[in-house]
């Protein structure tokens, strides 16, 4: 069983930049790939970025190519989502998953675990 947690979310203008922080239980997260998806009320949730086991390999929605960057820290158990020029159409709760395939997949349901989320709001 692994645990996740995010961190970092929060309010910010249109332009700013957050950090988010998915923090895992499990000593070994460097055995998952990980990926951050969204979720805006009323919509889907969808996939934003995902990173292989290692780091090698990662994957970015289109709508967040240039502006997002995911990395990890397997010596910390930690994955992070770099978000920048943020877009009032940004705004969602944001959730991070691990996958035990250790690739890079955007359909949601091909993660095993998952965190509770944290709220990212863009004002205009």
């Amino acid at each position: 069983q692994v645990q996740l947690v995010e961190s970092g979310g929060g309010l910010v203008q249109a332009g700013g930049s957050l950090r988010l922080s998915c923090v895992a239980s499990k000593r070994t997260l460097s055995s998952y790939s990980m990926g951050w998806f969204r979720q805006a009320p009323g919509k889907e949730r969808e996939f934003v970025a995902a990173i292989s086991w290692i780091g090698g390999s990662t994957a970015y929605a289109d709508f967040v190519k240039g502006r997002f960057t995911i990395s990890r820290d397997n010596a910390r158990n930690t994955v992070y989502l770099q978000m920048n020029s943020l877009k009032p159409e940004d705004t969602a709760v944001y959730y991070c998953a691990a996958d035990r395939s250790g690739g890079t997949r955007r359909y949601h349901g091909s993660y095993d675990y998952w965190g509770p989320g944290t709220q990212v709001t863009v004002s205009s």
